[in-house]
């Protein structure tokens, strides 16, 4: 349901502090012009942590709102309260969002069995198509793939994983388990070429928000049997690629937005502006792909 190039939209923030609207919506814009096939508000990327509840569900309202349909919107509404996650979830239901992101509980590291019930009680409580977020460098715990095929086995509305392990074994054996009942999505931009090359559909990406066409434009070439294409355009974003994890995410992709003129690279704390060493090693990235 959910495959291609899904991107994992940043948060703007005005240089007052509070969410820049306006900006929002020429993203949404930016991304369905440039053939993005998928938004997710709210997640990592988004600085979910650090939005309040109203500018949570405001982000997600705006999003479904502007993108009439034309793009799937996939909200994230994870959290370490499983009730919590529920009463995002269903509201993003009713404002009209096409999927859910539900990362795994953070800061409690609830045993597999916790795992399960957590996801399980949300995707029964609100019926929307989900996808399972997997980060366990943020979280502290690992979705193990047994877990991740028993709730693709139970929960019908359980669609697809973000796969941020890192690790190609772990997303070979969830493929192997699930088969075809489970889109695989990567959560690494580095990885989407190896995934897709083991059965992967796609990638939730950081670096599409500054190049949403050569991210599609990958995805398309690995689909059709470009594979030299695709893996011309894996080598050409590699290096931008690692320049948008050179500190925590999302603080070098909200700086190079804010270099493109995409958006103002307002952060909130305890994200904070880059080190000038690091600012100096993004500035070259982005020249060197003529970004800037």
């Amino acid at each position: 349901m959910f495959k291609g190039s899904i991107v994992a939209l940043v948060t703007p923030f005005s240089r007052k502090g509070g969410v820049d609207e306006a900006a929002l919506k020429r993203l949404v814009e930016f991304h369905v012009k440039n053939g993005t096939d998928g938004i997710v508000p709210c997640g990592t990327t988004g600085e979910s942590a650090t939005l309040n509840y109203e500018e949570h569900e405001r982000v997600i309202e705006i999003c479904v709102k502007v993108s009439k349909k034309r793009i799937p919107v996939i909200a994230g509404t994870g959290s370490n309260s499983t009730q919590e996650a529920i009463d995002m979830s269903l509201f993003a239901k009713r404002v009209g969002a096409d999927g859910l992101l539900l990362v795994s509980p953070y800061y409690n590291k609830p045993t597999q069995k916790g795992l399960y019930l957590h996801f399980k009680a949300v995707a029964d409580s609100v019926g929307l198509p989900v996808v399972l977020y997997n980060i366990a460098s943020r979280t502290g715990v690992n979705i193990e793939p047994e877990t991740v095929c028993r709730l693709s086995q139970d929960c019908n509305n359980i669609v697809g994983i973000k796969e941020a392990s890192g690790s190609l074994e772990q997303m070979s054996r969830i493929i192997a388990l699930c088969g075809k009942k489970l889109t695989m999505l990567s959560g690494d931009d580095s990885l989407t070429l190896p995934l897709m090359a083991i059965g992967g559909e796609g990638i939730i990406s950081v670096v599409a928000n500054i190049i949403p066409k050569d991210v599609k434009a990958l995805v398309s070439a690995f689909k059709r049997g470009d594979i030299a294409q695709a893996r011309r355009l894996h080598y050409k974003m590699l290096p931008l690629i690692k320049a948008m994890f050179i500190e925590t995410n999302p603080i070098p992709v909200k700086t190079a937005m804010g270099q493109m003129k995409l958006c103002e690279p307002s952060l909130r704390l305890p994200m904070c502006e880059m080190m000038p060493e690091n600012l100096a090693k993004l500035k070259k990235a982005l020249k060197e792909y003529g970004l800037i």
